[in-house]
């Protein structure tokens, strides 16, 4: 389905790709994105996992989750390469021991939708029984990927019942909550009547599918042309 877009629109849209410009130059996964406020840019920034060698801006409270200071990551061969989580965990919990393993198949089998069916069961098995034979004091296990809640229930099912799991998505999630609690005054500026809409310049069908996967329903997009 064909749509056209508004002026304000096409321009925020236009900001929010010229921030994935940034990245894609930069030699990052092209994401960019704008907060709009009032129309006006409020924010706006782009991805530097791989300039920053960071992904762990959430590492500072990972540790109030272990009772036996041992975390397991689970992660992409990147991040388990890069050592990030063990050297910012590290700079909160000197006394916590990280092990960690590279999960390399995840996403694809999430991207490709292919995560229900018993080879990706088989991956995920292999995955988390090499982390814990790494320590079997391991009390708590991070998904240190986006991807790897859609394949929650999985993890949980290979993982010992006693295992804590943590998604980065529920830490920055309970986070910004605690933030705008203490923060009133940023909801008084916020409009209560907003609504969503999906634009993508790929096929609609496709991005659709992906859609449905990540946010657990099925949404309609609208695909545009830009100039």
């Amino acid at each position: 389905m064909q749509t056209t877009m508004t002026k304000s629109d096409e321009h925020y849209m236009q900001q929010a790709l010229k921030e994935a410009q940034k990245a894609f130059d930069e030699g990052e996964v092209p994401i960019g994105a704008i907060i709009v406020m009032q129309d006006k840019i409020i924010a706006r920034a782009y991805n530097q996992v791989e300039k920053l060698n960071d992904s762990t801006a959430h590492a500072e409270i990972i540790g109030s989750f272990t009772k036996t200071n041992h975390i397991g990551i689970l992660g992409t061969n990147g991040t388990v390469q890069s050592q990030s989580y063990p050297i910012e965990i590290n700079k909160f919990f000197p006394a916590v021991k990280v092990f960690q393993q590279a999960c390399p198949l995840w996403v694809p089998l999430v991207e490709n939708n292919e995560f229900e069916n018993s080879g990706a069961y088989y991956f995920i098995k292999r995955d988390i029984d090499n982390l814990i034979d790494q320590s079997k004091d391991i009390d708590t296990i991070l998904l240190a990927c986006t991807h790897y809640p859609v394949l929650l229930k999985k993890i949980q099912k290979f993982s010992p019942h006693t295992i804590n799991i943590i998604s980065q998505g529920e830490i920055i999630a309970n986070s910004l909550k605690d933030y705008l609690h203490r923060h009133p005054e940023i909801e008084e500026k916020c409009g209560k009547n907003g609504k969503v809409e999906l634009f993508t310049t790929d096929t609609e069908a496709d991005f659709d599918l992906h859609s449905e996967t990540f946010f657990g329903k099925a949404l309609r997009s609208k695909h545009l042309k830009l100039e």
